[in-house]
């Protein structure tokens, strides 16, 4: 059951999506999995971009629980095909072990990279540690960090995804 705070955040993203015409949208963070299909052009459509700062705030802070919001008719607007498009492209680096997600080297410390840094082949992205001992994960593509996945201090499972790489 998701408290009464979870879903304002899921209906403050639906209403997000709504208002800048995005007829499609699917994320999965940890347990949370959200898929968002609407039908037809939403009725708000603006017709414009989406402010990418103020959707990737509400993915943060969306509800941890499923979550599936169903709509009328079929129809995709220009900004959900351009986003699949964006999204297909997308190689994620997963982690091959289950422990905890570190961004930085020690608390304290700079992560290793941001969203926007470019990255190339080896370069380590994360730590994941698994009884004490800090498993260095490099990319395994070369491409520009387009977000980081996982939550610094967080366990990980074997095979979730750490981070998303627009590869070159």
């Amino acid at each position: 059951m998701m408290d009464g705070n979870k879903l304002e955040e899921l209906r403050e993203l639906v209403e997000f999506l709504k208002a800048n015409g995005i007829a499609e949208f699917d994320m999965e963070q940890d347990d949370l999995k959200v898929r968002i299909k609407f039908a037809g052009e939403p009725a708000a459509a603006s017709g414009g971009g989406f402010d990418i700062a103020q959707l990737t705030r509400l993915m943060a802070s969306a509800p941890a629980a499923a979550a599936t919001v169903p709509a009328a008719s079929t129809g995709k607007s220009a900004a959900a095909e351009l986003a699949s498009e964006l999204e297909e492209k997308l190689h994620e680096v997963k982690s091959p072990i289950v422990r905890t997600f570190y961004e930085s080297p020690s608390p304290g410390a700079p992560p290793f990279v941001k969203v926007g840094d470019q990255v190339e082949v080896g370069q380590v992205l994360c730590i994941v540690e698994a009884m004490k001992l800090m498993n260095e994960i490099e990319a395994d593509v070369a491409g520009e960090v387009v977000r980081r996945i996982a939550s610094s201090g967080q366990p990980v499972e074997y095979g979730q995804a750490l981070f998303a790489i627009r590869a070159r």
